[in-house]
């Protein structure tokens, strides 16, 4: 049986993304790779909370971090979850259009927060000395949050790749489950960004 590869509004499954066995693959394998994530999250995690008292001759975190600049992170980061919901809700119903206008709006956001957190690493370092070799505390400091940007810059590549390489291929059995597993991804380092805005920085405001 040959299967339907373009679709009209009223003809487009409800679930495109698992319809096909190339789509249930895909999401099984997210699955399978966020389990991996997720190990690794966890190391450094655990490797931050032992060495969070390590900071050898840097100012405490009490008087480094700076909440506004973090919760402004946060707030770009989480609306940027959102987006990408309301971008999956729009592939549902066959609106390319619509859906690439949200993932556009969620690729704006997550930049502003990567641009925020270069930026509160250069201020770190030049107005505290506090590098990834200055401390034990830098190193767990600079690895888990920078490990989480590097994956923020690895979805924003991802989506807007997804973005361009679709343009006028529209959405089909094969295209949506593409944007589906990258909207997982997205909101896989929104919550492990919650972890680490409560664990670093809420906790290392409080000392």
């Amino acid at each position: 049986m040959q299967i339907e590869e373009k679709f009209t509004a009223e003809t487009f499954p409800a679930s495109p993304e698992k319809v096909t066995l190339e789509g249930k693959n895909k999401f099984l394998g997210f699955w399978l790779f966020l389990g991996g994530e997720t190990v690794l999250f966890a190391s450094l995690f655990a490797t931050f909370l032992a060495l969070q008292n390590s900071n050898a001759g840097d100012p405490p975190t009490t008087e480094m971090f700076d909440v506004t600049l973090v919760f402004i992170a946060t707030m770009l980061l989480l609306t940027s979850s959102l987006t990408s919901v309301y971008a999956m809700y729009h592939m549902k119903n066959f609106s390319f259009g619509k859906m690439q206008l949200w993932l556009g709006i969620t690729i704006l956001l997550g930049a502003g927060f990567l641009g925020l957190e270069i930026y509160e690493f250069k201020h770190y370092t030049h107005e505290f000395g506090f590098t990834i070799t200055s401390s034990a505390l830098g190193s767990a400091f600079y690895t888990l949050v920078g490990t989480h940007g590097a994956h923020v810059a690895f979805g924003l590549m991802w989506i807007s790749t997804l973005m361009i390489r679709n343009a006028k291929r529209g959405l089909n059995l094969y295209t949506a489950p593409k944007f589906y597993v990258a909207s997982l991804y997205w909101h896989f380092i929104d919550v492990v960004w919650v972890f680490i805005f409560t664990v670093v920085y809420l906790m290392g405001m409080v000392g």
